[in-house]
C-alpha cells in the first residue's frame, strides 16, 4: 500500500486538519495508519508517550485522535521560532541547541538520512503513512531544501493529494502553478485536489470543478464547505483564527498574546467553553476589563517579560486582588530574578522579574521533558512540562495569583471547575473530554460527507 503526502497549494491551506480528517477516516476504514510531517516550525509542542520527547501538536492530535501512543518518529525535526531568523532545533525529540536559517540549509543532508529513517521505521509497522506537507510545495529557489514535501514524496514515491484554500481567493491559479510546477516525476502521483474552506452556495462552484477536471486534468476529490474546528492547533496563525459563541458566557479570560507564546493549546478546553469568553490581549487597557488573566508559556522568556514590562504590565500584575494564571514561561516571569548564566534564552545573565513569587528561577542546558499527573490546587490533572527553567517549586499559589510550570491543566473539569467557580459560583462546566471525541467525529463526518474517500483508498491500493 502507498503512502500519502498532503501538499498544500498555500501556507495556511488547512492541510493540518485535513491530514488529521484522512488519518482518522482511514483508520476507521480498518487501515493502520500514522501521522507524520518530517520538518515542523511550531512553539506549540507536547511531550510524546515513547521517550519523552517534544513534537508539534498536529501530530500528537492526530495519534491521539485514533489512540495511539505518540512517538518522535511522528516529527523527527521540530523547530520552534526564537526570532531574528533563530530557531532552537529538536531532532527525535530531544533538543539540539538553536540554529540560524542559513546554517538549518547548510546542513539539509545531514537531516535527510534522520527524516528517511524515521518514516522508514513507520512504515514496518503500519499500512500507509499520511505525510503532511510545510507551506507550498514549489518554492522552486528551496525545492532542493525541502523535507516535508518534495523529499518525502520523492523518497518514499507516496500518493499526493493537493489542498487548496479558495478563501485565498486564486485557487485556480494555485491549483494550476502548484501541479505544474511539481517534478514531472511527481504528477503522476497526484491522487487529485481537494478545495478547502468554501463558503456560500455550493452550486456556483460546479463550474469550477469542470474548468479544474477538464482543463488541468487533475481530479476534483472534494469541495469543502468551511467548519469552524477549534482543536488541535499547530502556529499562533491558526489560533487566531478559533471562532466561540459567548452568548451564554458568565467569565470574561484575557490570555496576553505574548511576541513568542508557546503551547496555546493550552486554552482549547476554555475556548470550548459555553460559559467562558477568551480573548487574547495585547494592552494594559484590554486587561482590566476580565475577570481572569492569564500569561501563557513563551519560547522566549526574557524578551516576552521585558515587552510585558514595556507595555505596562508590571503595574497590573502587582495588583493582588486581580486574578492571575501563569503557566511555564509565565510562571518563571514572576520569581523575583531570571537566571541565565549559560545564556539558554538571553545574552542577560540577570533579569528582574515582576517578583510576585520569592525566590529566583534560573535556566539550565538540560531540558526538562516529561508527562505526569500532578497535584495542581488539590486536583490530580494529567499534564506536562517543557522547559529550561527550574524552580524549587513546580507550582505555587499566593491569594488571587497561581503559577505552575504544568501545560494542559485546563483540560481537567474539576481544575477547571476549581477556579471558574470560585470566579462565578453559577459557574457548572463541561465535559471536555467528551466534547473532544464529539468534536473530532463531526469534523470528521463533516469531510467524508464532502470528500470522495473511495477515490483516496483506491488510489493508495493501486500498485
Amino acid at each position: 500500500m502507498h503512502s500519502l503526502s498532503i501538499f498544500g497549494t498555500s501556507s495556511d491551506a488547512g492541510k493540518s486538519t485535513l491530514a488529521f480528517a484522512l488519518t482518522y477516516l482511514l483508520h476507521h476504514r480498518g487501515l493502520h495508519v500514522a501521522p507524520f510531517k518530517a520538518q515542523n516550525v511550531s512553539n506549540n509542542s507536547l511531550v510524546t508517550d515513547i521517550d519523552n520527547g517534544e513534537i508539534a501538536i498536529p501530530q500528537a492530535f492526530a495519534a491521539e485522535s485514533i489512540g495511539l501512543k505518540t512517538t518522535p518518529l511522528f516529527n523527527p525535526i521540530l523547530l520552534k521560532s526564537g526570532g531574528a531568523s533563530r530557531a532552537h532545533m529538536i531532532i527525535n525529540g530531544k533538543s539540539v541547541g538553536d540554529t540560524d536559517v542559513w546554517s538549518y540549509y547548510k546542513d539539509i543532508n545531514r537531516l535527510k538520512p534522520i527524516v528517511k529513517k524515521a518514516f522508514a521505521s513507520l512504515q514496518k509497522e503500519y499500512d500507509c503513512i499520511i505525510a503532511e506537507g510545510a507551506g507550498s510545495p514549489v518554492e522552486l529557489n528551496l525545492m532542493s531544501k525541502d523535507l516535508s514535501n518534495i523529499y518525502v514524496a520523492q523518497e518514499f514515491q507516496t500518493k499526493i493529494v493537493l489542498v487548496a484554500d479558495i478563501q485565498r481567493g486564486g485557487v485556480f491559479a494555485s491549483i494550476y502553478g502548484v501541479y505544474n510546477l511539481l517534478p514531472k516525476k511527481l504528477r503522476k502521483n497526484v491522487i487529485g485536489v481537494i478545495v478547502n474552506k468554501f463558503q456560500g452556495d455550493m452550486s456556483l462552484f460546479d463550474e469550477g470543478v469542470k474548468i479544474i477536471e477538464k482543463d488541468f486534468g487533475i481530479k476534483v476529490l472534494g469541495v469543502v464547505p468551511f467548519k469552524p474546528f477549534n482543536l488541535g492547533f499547530e502556529d499562533s496563525a491558526s489560533l487566531m483564527g478559533y471562532t466561540q459563541d459567548t452568548s451564554r458566557s458568565i467569565i470574561k479570560v484575557g490570555v496576553v498574546k505574548l511576541p513568542h507564546i508557546s503551547n496555546f493549546t493550552d486554552f482549547e478546553p476554555l475556548v470550548a467553553d459555553a460559559e467562558i469568553e477568551l480573548n487574547f490581549i495585547e494592552s494594559v487597557n484590554e486587561a482590566k476589563h476580565y475577570d481572569l488573566l492569564i500569561i501563557p508559556g513563551s519560547k522566549r522568556v526574557v524578551d516576552d517579560l521585558l515587552w510585558l514590562k514595556k507595555r505596562g504590565f508590571e503595574t497590573l500584575l502587582d495588583d493582588k486582588q486581580r486574578h492571575v494564571i501563569a503557566i511555564c514561561g509565565g510562571y518563571e516571569m514572576l520569581f523575583e530574578q531570571i537566571l541565565d548564566p549559560e545564556h539558554i534564552e538571553s545574552e542577560k545573565e540577570v533579569t528582574q522579574g515582576f517578583g510576585r513569587f520569592k525566590g529566583d528561577v534560573v535556566f539550565q542546558k538540560e531540558k526538562i521533558v516529561q508527562k505526569g499527573c500532578y497535584n495542581l490546587q488539590g486536583v490530580m490533572v494529567k499534564g506536562y512540562e517543557i522547559h529550561n527553567a527550574v524552580a524549587k517549586k513546580r507550582a505555587k499559589k499566593k491569594k488571587n495569583l497561581y503559577g505552575t510550570f504544568v501545560h494542559g491543566l485546563f483540560e481537567s473539569d474539576a481544575f477547571r471547575y476549581k477556579v471558574f467557580h470560585r470566579l462565578n459560583k453559577k459557574y457548572k462546566g463541561y465535559n471536555f473530554k467528551a466534547f473532544k471525541k464529539e468534536t473530532i467525529a463531526d469534523f470528521a463526518e463533516h469531510i467524508a460527507l464532502h470528500v470522495n474517500i473511495d477515490a483516496i483508498h483506491k488510489a493508495l491500493d493501486d500498485t
